[in-house]
């Protein structure tokens, strides 16, 4: 059995991910438009009108942007925490919305989903390990440190979507006032390269063979920084030359992959 899996858009202007196996497919997130993530998904195996439901990480608008609307459009169930429901933003309407809770593993079609906590300025953000058949990838963006708890969940997974959010040295250089830098290097922020890479060597086993980079900032990061980070990863030691790294895109697809 397999997992494929496509970064249709990343960073803080929209984010979502497809996730599908034989028979299921899913949204993790719907932070861009309706009408965008339907125009991303032509591009891709899946149209929005197969899939089987979107599963919500947090209710910030560049994760939950389109989800109302495409919901309602496509009748598909739409999955989150109860914190997340009921701090949503206004224009965006969810009608019987599936509560989870992280810690407590659910099905969805062949799909089985594990919800984790992640730390970040939410109400009750989750990060995903979805499994089908021993095949496993791992979620987690929007962290502002990895615990333990993290660590542990994302220990056996296959592929990883994990945040790199900034360059450390281009936040505090850059233009955002002092209490936004402040929040974003804080333990509710998000992560930075070099702690992305400290997650990576955390987390690594002989079975990991995909890492897709995700969330960068368009303000205090640069792809060419992160894919620097992979390459001095690879440097610390060689068991990194049998992982595949890619980067997500805000305006563009990243190149799907195929987990087995």
């Amino acid at each position: 059995m397999s997992i494929f899996f496509q970064v249709l858009a990343s960073g803080s202007k929209g984010n979502s991910i497809l996730v599908c196996s034989a028979k299921t497919r899913v949204l993790v997130d719907a932070g861009c438009t309706c009408k965008e993530l339907v125009k991303r998904l032509q591009k891709t195996p899946v149209e929005a009108r197969s899939l089987d439901g979107i599963l919500i990480t947090h209710e910030h608008s560049d994760h939950v942007n389109g989800a109302g609307t495409l919901s309602r459009r496509f009748d598909l169930p739409v999955y989150m925490t109860r914190g997340t429901l009921d701090h949503l933003p206004a224009k965006v309407a969810i009608r019987g919305a599936t509560i989870f809770e992280t810690g407590k593993a659910f099905q969805i079609g062949d799909l089985k989903i594990v919800p984790f906590a992640t730390s970040h300025d939410a109400a009750e953000s989750a990060g995903f390990v979805i499994e089908n058949d021993g095949v496993r990838l791992g979620i987690c963006t929007d962290l502002g440190v990895a615990t333990n708890l993290v660590k542990v969940r994302l220990q056996e997974c296959n592929a990883l979507v994990l945040e790199s959010n900034h360059d450390v040295e281009m936040l505090h250089n850059g233009p955002y006032p002092w209490d936004l830098k402040q929040r974003i290097k804080s333990p509710h922020g998000h992560l930075s390269n070099e702690e992305a890479c400290d997650l990576l060597e955390a987390v690594h086993h002989e079975r990991l063979r995909s890492v897709v980079l995700a969330h960068l900032s368009e303000t205090n990061n640069h792809p060419d920084l992160v894919i620097e980070s992979c390459r001095l990863l690879r440097h610390r030691s060689p068991h990194w030359e049998c992982v595949r790294f890619e980067l997500g895109k805000q305006n563009d697809l990243a190149p799907g992959i195929e987990v087995e």
